[in-house]
């Protein structure tokens, strides 16, 4: 309910709330607010970190309040879950996935135009080899064009040797991500890993929306926010050939978005050899790749 967010989130007007009846036909029901994975209803609100999160993504920008999201305008679609077990992560990912499917088969006539998830969770130390489902999904979620960006761990780990979920699921559809500090170097305390950490982003100390006002956040958690923050705004751009392609061929927009902001990075001597690209997001290079 932050003034902040509630301009840009996401409302499923298809599904008449609290009637009991799946009326979009989506397979949840009342999902009016998005969707909560422990009481199976739309009961989103509540926490401090998914506001934190939302607010580096989505934050309301140019409404003389607060702080403005990587996004000014956007539609924030908000799934809780909590418990980290694989069959309620994939029904978490389920559920904007069902949207993406409905959009795509309808050509916009129902659905929502999914293009990014964010993973500001999950398991330090994880190995995919025990949530094959879990991993497969990125792959399906990219499939209907919907790219997944996942928080590396908070602790100065080589999740290539230790593991971590999810950023070590080998899906060429989900990016990892490390934390960056104001001084453009790797965090010491954030994960890293030439092959599934892909690249940084700024997170310590950003300043976002919070639970009764604005404050400081950080971790990899910030960071991570701020790379799918950008591939939304990379398929907001003026492009017309770019929206076309994104109708036309979902996965392959979703290869060329991911594609944009990789090539895109800042070369950074912290995140050298320790990543998978050695950078550190750049947005507005982005955008200008495409």
């Amino acid at each position: 309910n932050h003034n902040d967010l509630t301009p840009n989130r996401w409302v499923n007007y298809a599904e008449i709330p609290n009637n009991g009846i799946d009326d979009d036909n989506n397979g949840f029901i009342d999902d009016y607010l998005g969707w909560n994975t422990a009481g199976d209803d739309d009961n989103i609100g509540g926490s401090s970190h998914g506001t934190a999160v939302a607010g580096i993504i989505g934050a309301k920008g140019n409404n003389g309040i607060g702080v403005a999201g990587v996004n000014w305008d956007v539609k924030l679609m908000i799934v809780r879950g909590g418990t980290g077990q694989e069959a309620e992560v994939l029904e978490a990912y389920s559920y904007p996935l069902s949207l993406r499917k409905k959009y795509n088969a309808t050509n916009g006539q129902e659905g929502a135009f999914v293009v990014a998830t964010n993973a500001s969770w999950g398991i330090d130390g994880g190995q995919a080899s025990s949530v094959p489902l879990w991993c497969q999904m990125y792959d399906t979620l990219g499939f209907y064009g919907i790219l997944n960006a996942g928080a590396g761990p908070n602790t100065n780990t080589n999740v290539d040797v230790v593991g971590d979920l999810p950023t070590t699921c080998p899906s060429e559809y989900l990016m990892g991500v490390t934390n960056v500090n104001g001084n453009d170097a790797k965090v010491i305390s954030a994960g890293y890993g030439s092959t599934h950490i892909d690249l940084g982003a700024f997170g310590e100390a950003t300043y976002t929306t919070t639970n009764g006002g604005y404050a400081g956040f950080g971790g990899t958690s910030g960071a991570t926010p701020h790379v799918t923050g950008s591939i939304a705004l990379l398929y907001s751009a003026p492009c017309p050939s770019f929206a076309i392609f994104a109708k036309s061929d979902p996965v392959g927009a979703a290869a060329l978005a991911r594609d944009y902001i990789y090539n895109s990075v800042d070369a950074n001597a912290s995140l050298n050899g320790i990543t998978a690209t050695g950078g550190r997001l750049n947005v507005y290079q982005a955008m200008k790749e495409l």
